[in-house]
């Protein structure tokens, strides 16, 4: 499917569902679209990543065979912004599907589900839970597979990227491993998923239960992707309802090198290391059969030198008691052999 991606005044630092679909998905990417950088290309930003290049609007596409617009960027609380509905409206009319993550669900905005109707393009609202979701059960224990989780220290530590490499690299080294996708990008990636910060909070758990049952007989390891922070006043109640849905049997806390506040509420400082590791394992407790433990780490280190990285990343495993690492930047075999 050949796409383009919006992600205005965001790319990259902010487009983290942009720079997802980049990295993972198995889409042809035919542009980004962003004002800020228009004229550039993706690489100029970041390397490791399908290029493309970023142009103003979806008007510079005029001319191309395009299947979709992605909005490539949420911002919190997952409004739509209105500068964006130039764009929307002219992939529409140029008989484009669009693909949002965003809790603005655009089949329920009357303009775009018209422009739909009279083009016969798809408005495909990712956070839009399944409505036949209920309560857990607590038996996502009972299944063959081990299963993972990515807990971070803040929203945006990069829990999604941990949980994609960790799995790719389990099944290059001969383990059959799978993801679990809980928020917008892992499902964009991976095709199927429930998006938990959009479920009814009674069903959170099960929401992850499910998917847990359904896979967790078809492979030997499911990485769970992780949302938000067990400290996160916006978000932890997420957090908390995948952590008990999951019923993990390991977990993975993800940090960021150099972060000192919570995303979004900057006046409230992240704890110490150690203090997420209780809470999460104390978390964990009461629904593990037998003790969950964070037993290796992950640091994103995007914004250091290749020295500075390193020094971060031991810093980090020293803090942390356990084997860590920067996934995109360094060999995971260390971390997957605590894991696996």
């Amino acid at each position: 499917m050949r796409v383009a991606i919006l992600a205005h005044e965001q790319f990259p630092g902010q487009a983290k569902t942009a720079l997802g679909i980049l990295r993972y998905a198995d889409y042809d990417v035919a542009a980004v679209l962003d004002r800020d950088t228009a004229g550039d290309r993706v690489n100029d930003y970041v390397p490791d990543v399908q290029d493309a290049p970023i142009v103003e609007s979806m008007d510079a596409l005029a001319d191309d065979d395009l299947d979709a617009l992605i909005i490539g960027i949420a911002p919190i609380g997952g409004g739509l912004e209105e500068s964006w509905r130039d764009d929307i409206r002219t992939a529409l009319e140029s008989g484009c599907d669009v693909i949002s993550g965003l809790h603005h669900f655009l089949s329920e905005d009357e303009e775009f589900s018209t422009l739909a109707d009279e083009h016969g393009c798809e408005l495909q609202d990712v956070r839009k839970p399944p409505e036949d979701l209920t309560v857990s059960q607590g038996i996502a224990d009972e299944v063959d597979a081990e299963v993972i989780l990515t807990v971070g220290t803040d929203c945006s530590v990069g829990k999604m990227t941990v949980s994609m490499e960790l799995a790719r690299d389990a099944r290059d080294a001969g383990y059959d491993a799978a993801i679990i996708p809980t928020g917008q990008t892992g499902i964009m990636i991976e095709g199927w998923g429930n998006p938990i910060d959009r479920v009814v909070s009674d069903f959170t758990a099960g929401a992850v239960e499910e998917m847990i049952l359904e896979k967790g007989d078809e492979h030997d390891y499911l990485f769970v992707e992780g949302q938000g922070s067990i400290v996160h006043p916006a978000y932890s109640a997420v957090t908390c309802g995948i952590l008990h849905g999951a019923m993990p049997d390991k977990l993975i806390l993800c940090d960021e090198a150099g972060r000192e506040a919570i995303h979004g509420y900057e006046s409230v400082s992240l704890p110490p290391i150690q203090t997420y590791v209780d809470l999460y394992e104390d978390l964990a407790a009461p629904v593990s059969e037998t003790e969950t433990e964070i037993v290796a780490g992950a640091l994103n280190t995007a914004d250091l030198d290749d020295e500075a990285a390193r020094e971060a990343v031991d810093a980090y495993a020293d803090d942390l008691g356990a084997p860590a690492v920067d996934v995109i930047r360094q060999d995971t075999d260390e971390v997957l052999e605590a894991l696996l």
